[in-house]
């Protein structure tokens, strides 16, 4: 097929790549500005399955990038709209233009993350005075991407939501998702209105669940209990589940945040009054200085020049982003009391370093062991597979003082004790408050 696909988001990347990389011819439509940097070094991205492929399929010729103005004038059966959630001005002026092709069959495939009805409003703008038996149809693909694993989880998909009405565009989307969805097929088929819910409502609850376990982790601190084993004993329940029920500093991510901030102010608009998911995000951001507050406790207030290492800066591992992550309410707070951090991530230094230049109390690593020296506490705020069997023995020697305050739950208690550390995680068990301090 000739798709055409506009936007800049990582959605629209991944969507260009995997259908190009099916033998479909791509067209990747951006503004002016953009179309140079990706038709010279692909993708501005870490995720390197992403890059290697956009840029594979450009080196075939099946994928192309151009101007929106230029692409608009070619061809195509399929134009996909994967922009950013505050871009629905763009989507609208783009299907007007759509609207006035000549050709009489047009799927255009919304996979944007707007307000619950656009894909309708689309359908509306896109045939205004047509026959309903008109083959110019708008259909809701939400984008179900996790950012560290993105191209994967498009080729792979473990399910396909998708809001269509059109029997004709139907038979056209499943052929452009065959090859993706050939194994056992995880199509499933709704209204444009209910898909674009579905989307929203699973951010929901998988929000609903961590903020959840984090609640019962900080209970179980105070009533002397394991949240590792209470998590065992819920999920161990096949009505629960284990999915995103580990406890831990807090949740980010911008896609995260913006599904979030889109279903409430649904609720919100109408009158819904949803106390839950704003109770879910007041919960999620009180848990980003959770280890702030374990450490303040731990050194009776008393945190003026100190020195902390913290490892892992990005919002999750995998990733290089920095939107709603955890460590910018925890640096925010750790800078307000004069502390000096040293951090440490495999792939989010430079984005740290572009966010906050020459700050006096901020050091960048690129060895872990480097941030640990001298320093009176460890902070581990990303779950980065490199974290999780360290050499413990060289730690010990690097530290000031072998706190360790596991952000993640990513390390056994009773052996990193045994070791000679002093360890706090989320919701081991063990109050700091009366604890002597560590001399």
């Amino acid at each position: 097929m000739q798709i055409a696909i506009y936007g800049n988001t990582l959605s629209a990347q991944v969507s260009a790549a995997a259908f190009a990389t099916t033998g479909n011819q791509v067209l990747h439509l951006v503004p002016e500005n953009l179309g140079i940097q990706l038709q010279k070094h692909g993708p501005e991205t870490k995720e390197l399955a992403l890059k290697q492929a956009y840029q594979e399929q450009q080196a075939s010729g099946r994928l192309q990038v151009m101007p929106l103005s230029a692409g608009l004038k070619l061809g195509f059966d399929v134009f996909i709209l994967a922009l950013a959630s505050d871009q629905v001005a763009q989507a609208n002026a783009v299907t007007k233009v759509l609207a006035s092709l000549p050709q009489k069959q047009l799927l255009v495939i919304n996979q944007s993350t707007f307000a619950v009805g656009t894909s309708a409003r689309l359908q509306q703008i896109l045939t205004p005075y047509t026959e309903e038996a008109s083959q110019k149809a708008v259909v809701s693909l939400p984008d179900l991407l996790q950012e560290g694993a993105a191209l994967t989880g498009f080729m792979r998909p473990a399910r396909i939501i998708l809001g269509c009405e059109q029997a004709w565009a139907l038979k056209q989307i499943q052929a452009l998702l065959y090859p993706f969805n050939r194994r056992q097929d995880q199509l499933q088929i709704m209204s444009t209105r209910d898909a674009e819910l579905t989307k929203l409502a699973i951010t929901g609850m998988l929000a609903t669940r961590l903020s959840y376990i984090n609640e019962l982790a900080n209970l179980a601190d105070q009533l002397q209990v394991d949240i590792e084993n209470v998590r065992q004993g819920m999920g161990g329940d096949s009505r629960i589940g284990f999915e995103y029920l580990y406890p831990g500093c807090g949740f980010g991510g911008l896609n995260f945040a913006r599904d979030l901030d889109a279903l409430t102010q649904a609720l919100d608009t109408y009158g819904q009054n949803t106390t839950l998911l704003h109770q879910v995000l007041s919960i999620n951001e009180s848990q980003k200085e959770i280890l702030f507050r374990k450490l303040w406790q731990y050194y009776q207030t008393q945190l003026q020049d100190r020195k902390v290492a913290i490892w892992g800066a990005a919002f999750k591992p995998g990733t290089d982003s920095l939107d709603k992550a955890p460590i910018l309410a925890l640096l925010a707070a750790l800078w307000a009391q004069g502390v000096k951090v040293r951090v440490h991530d495999p792939k989010a230094l430079d984005a740290l370093q572009n966010l906050y230049p020459d700050h006096p109390l901020l050091e960048c690593h690129s060895d872990p062991y480097q941030a640990l020296q001298e320093a009176d506490a460890l902070l581990v705020v990303t779950e980065w597979k490199c974290y999780w069997t360290p050499d413990f023995p060289q730690m010990r020697e690097l530290m000031r003082h072998p706190l360790i305050l596991d952000g993640r739950n990513i390390y056994d208690p009773e052996y990193v004790k045994h070791l000679g550390f002093i360890y706090f995680g989320v919701g081991r068990g063990e109050t700091i408050k009366n604890r002597v301090l560590y001399e």
